[in-house]
């Protein structure tokens, strides 16, 4: 700084006004580098004396400033350093004057804004230990543009690191994760080697050893991850498990390295330290070390990715010896899936949990399928039995997205969980539903063609639409059977403001489309016609007219000429207006959809699809509501089907055992052939009533007749419950105004449900803690599935606590089956019982729905780090 900046400098100070109280103004020129001894006299100032101390002149100086003249405006030139205050005879003089600093930590200062009262000797000195840092003016900026200044030599160093971090907050998590993000070799690390590179590298490692406890650094960022994550690590499992790592955990500074590596887990970054944790692990042996521990040694563990792998290896190879703990797979499952990573491994996690529930269901029904009745064993399939058909679909929906990337570790054993859902579903489920249902409805299909006590398909339009008071839109699904419909039906329950009823009625035999599609027009009486040269021989009439796609908008306009039928496909990709001119002015609109048909018959992914149908349905609902302001929507299907994964085996096929001059149409599930013919192994069904000159078989259970070519896994056209169950459900959209809505309005109003704090006390007396939750309502109706954050907060609204999560998402009445643990580790800081402390429940948009008051009563005592203070 040259001359006559400085004078300048020090005739604005003086020029400006007096504090309160204050007659005169004194100004210290610090130079302890004796910068300026030879230039002093170029200093001339307009409005102040000068005086130089010399160190012999103090006395005189100080007789001068208090006795002599105490009205002037002096600069004090103070070229000395005191090696303590006590030496420094205008001590009280200083204290109460300005202090004027003429070099480049001074003007770095100015450039950066720091106040002159946080200009101490300490931080001075600081900045000219890092001139190298600070000659960049880039460098300088990104000091300026962090959160909060240095008032000390500790913030400034820690802003220095965050600088060359590229951080703009300088705080010691931040800068330690950004240094380990950057790599573990440290020749390599750009962040660690620009900390060497301006001589901030020890101010590092005194900063990491005073937090963790490792002090070697600079040999190895390997094993500073080792140290932090393995020591975080005894937070959530037992230190004697770690035997052998000793080397690498520190139980005094646990608590930090919990803290951080918990903050680091939990922040939109934490795949940087999935990067992180996966090395660890593999230089530290943990998955062959934890393939070794129980379940419950593992499962409050989320740190190392290889948890969830060694968790469902344990499950799987419970479940290749034949042993389905339920329990025990619904409690890692539970557990789990709040956990951070859980996505990587969620359908290997969701298939298990299905197969648990499958194994439930056979638990529970071990005994069953002995009704004698038809329509209570129809019942009981539309009450119970086709939750198994669910089971099974989630499952392989689960399991084709696992088949789309392949798992190293974990994707042959997940086929020999398939192999055991196939068992229970193919081998049990469907051979004992199968028998019992066969038995059972084999004299009402013989005699009457159709179960008593249950809605009947042909009679779906009269009964449904044609007694419609307003316009009605009927969508048919085509093989969507009834498990899929009551998917559909919680969901439309749950995301519109709708009265959902869901209902069922047996499908037309045989039950294949030409059948389903021509029982659910208008007509009297439905008969065939036989067409030559066809396999698919029979044509199906309704009243006399074909009922093939091209005709049923002629036949729905014969019983109401205000009726029209689409196509989903068509309107699906219309304009909104284009779509609006189709319905406009109709009474009946029939959409037909096929998305599930399509898939089976071209072999694709069955399950799936009825996802997408799902999807599409709701959209479609949507698009009535919305666009039509259609208030009464029905949604129905021809047929269901049947469905196994697994190749069948020889004894789940027939051969067809007569010949084929006697054949009018044969399917995999059905036969039609001429009158008076017995095939063997085959029930008969009355067939359209008996008034047709052809007789209808189908075989038992889920027995496939052989044809050529493929298809044998999904097949209908039998009498399975699968196939002949058709779900009908009834949709009517609540518009605000409606009497039903505005009387009934909290029935209608879809609400997440709410958690509640079960644990009695409110008191802490540990570190670590445990609290016990409970689901208030059951998810059901208009009560749809909700995730909470919970976690504790001081009075200033701080979190103190880690973050855990419960998905509230049970379907059980009995609230002892709706009730979660969750496990908390609070910071590491002083906490005082006189202060109240909060646990808040959040939910998943971070909006605090509840806060209950607690008291901490720990008796812990904290080293006051310079970093960490």
């Amino acid at each position: 700084m040259d001359s006559e900046k400085i004078i300048q400098d020090l005739n604005r100070m003086f020029a400006e006004p007096l504090p309160e109280f204050y007659k005169r103004r004194i100004v210290v020129w610090h130079d302890e580098d004796k910068e300026f001894v030879d230039r002093i006299g170029e200093i001339t100032l307009e409005n102040a004396k000068l005086i130089a101390l010399t160190g012999t002149n103090a006395f005189s100086v100080k007789k001068l400033l208090c006795v002599e003249d105490t009205t002037n405006n002096y600069l004090l030139y103070c070229p000395i350093s005191y090696s303590s205050p006590l030496d420094n005879w205008l001590l009280d003089i200083e204290l109460y004057s300005q202090e004027f600093h003429a070099d480049l930590a001074s003007m770095w200062m100015d450039e950066i804004g720091i106040e002159q009262d946080a200009r101490k000797p300490a931080l001075r000195k600081c900045f000219k230990e890092y001139e190298k840092f600070f000659k960049g003016r880039q460098r300088r900026r990104q000091i300026m543009s962090q959160a909060v200044l240095p008032t000390g030599p500790v913030q400034l160093q820690m802003a220095i690191m965050a600088a060359l971090a590229g951080l703009k907050e300088a705080k010691p998590n931040a800068i330690i994760r950004a240094v380990l993000k950057a790599g573990t070799n440290a020749e390599q690390n750009e962040v660690y080697q620009s900390f060497v590179q301006y001589n901030i590298d020890i101010a590092f490692r005194q900063m990491v050893a005073q937090g963790t406890g490792y002090t070697d650094v600079d040999a190895d960022l390997g094993n500073l991850a080792m140290h932090i994550l393995l020591t975080a690590l005894t937070r959530t499992m037992r230190s004697e498990l770690l035997a052998g790592l000793e080397g690498f955990i520190s139980t005094a500074h646990q608590a930090y390295c919990y803290d951080f590596v918990s903050e680091w887990l939990h922040s939109d970054d934490h795949r940087s330290l999935y990067v992180l944790a996966k090395e660890v692990e593999e230089r530290a042996s943990l998955p062959l070390r934890f393939a070794k521990l129980s379940p419950a040694d593992l499962m409050e563990t989320e740190l190392f990715p290889c948890v969830n792998e060694i968790l469902l290896l344990k499950l799987m190879e419970e479940i290749k010896e034949q042993i389905i703990r339920v329990d025990a797979i619904n409690a890692v499952v539970e557990k789990r899936r709040t956990c951070v990573w859980y996505e990587d491994v969620e359908h290997f996690y969701a298939g298990v949990y299905q197969l648990a529930n499958m194994q439930k269901f056979y638990i529970e029904h071990a005994n069953a399928f002995h009704t004698v009745e038809p329509y209570k064993v129809w019942k009981e399939y539309t009450d119970d039995y086709y939750k198994m058909d669910s089971y099974y679909r989630l499952f392989h929906m689960s399991y084709a997205k696992s088949l789309k990337t392949y798992h190293e570790v974990l994707s042959d054993p997940f086929a020999v969980v398939k192999e055991k859902v196939e068992g229970l579903y193919s081998h049990w489920f469907l051979e004992k539903l199968g028998e019992n249902w066969s038995n059972a409805c084999a004299d009402n299909l013989r005699e009457c063609g159709w179960i008593q006590y249950i809605p009947q398909q042909t009679d779906f339009y009269r009964e449904k639409v044609a007694r419609a008071d307003h316009r009605v839109y009927v969508i048919i699904s085509d093989a969507m059977r009834y498990e899929v419909a009551v998917s559909l039906a919680e969901q439309l329950r749950r995301e519109t403001q709708s009265k959902v009823g869901l209902s069922s009625m047996q499908a037309v035999f045989p039950s294949i489309t030409k059948f389903g599609m021509a029982a659910l027009l208008p007509h009297r009486n439905l008969s065939v016609e036989l067409r030559a040269g066809k396999a698919d021989r029979l044509c199906v009439l309704a009243d006399g007219k074909p009922t093939d796609a091209p005709n049923r908008d002629r036949i729905l306009k014969s019983a109401n000429e205000k009726s029209v039928a689409l196509k989903y496909k068509d309107i699906i990709g219309m304009k909104r207006a284009d779509r609006h001119a189709l319905i406009r002015g109709m009474d009946v609109v029939y959409i037909y959809h096929d998305t599930i048909d399509d898939a089976g018959h071209g072999e694709q992914n069955v399950f799936e699809a009825c996802g997408e149908a799902i999807g599409e349905l709701k959209n479609m609902v949507r698009i009535i509501t919305n666009e039509f302001s259609g208030a009464h929507i029905i949604i129905t299907a021809d047929h269901g089907f049947l469905y196994t994964y697994s190749p069948l085996r020889e004894d789940d096929k027939l051969d067809k055992t007569t010949e084929d001059e006697q054949d009018i149409e044969i399917g995999r599930r059905y036969a039609i052939m001429k009158k008076g013919v017995q095939p063997a192994y085959l029930l008969p069904v009355l067939f359209l009533g008996g008034n047709t000159q052809y007789d209808a078989f189908a075989p038992r259970e889920s027995i496939r007749m052989k044809m050529k070519g493929g298809g044998m896994n999904f097949v209908h056209g039998g009498i399975s419950l699968q196939e002949l169950v058709v779900p009908v459900i009834d949709y009517r959209f609540l518009r605000n105004d409606s009497w039903e809505y505005k009387n009934h309005k909290s029935r209608y109003d879809t609400k997440p449900v709410t958690i509640g704090l079960l644990s009695a006390s409110r008191r802490i007396g540990n570190m670590i803690f445990s609290l016990s939750f409970y689901q208030k309502e059951a998810v059901s109706g208009n009560r749809e599935a909700a995730m909470y954050n919970l976690y504790f907060e001081d009075g200033d609204g701080k979190t103190i606590s880690d973050v855990s999560r419960i998905i509230a998402d049970k379907t059980s009445e009995n609230v002892q089956e709706r009730t979660f643990r969750c496990s908390f580790n609070l910071r590491s800081q002083k906490y005082t019982n006189a202060q109240t402390y909060y646990l808040v429940i959040a939910n998943e948009d971070g909006e605090q729905i509840a806060r209950e008051e607690f008291r901490i009563d720990i008796a812990l005592a904290l080293d006051e780090f310079d970093f960490f203070a």
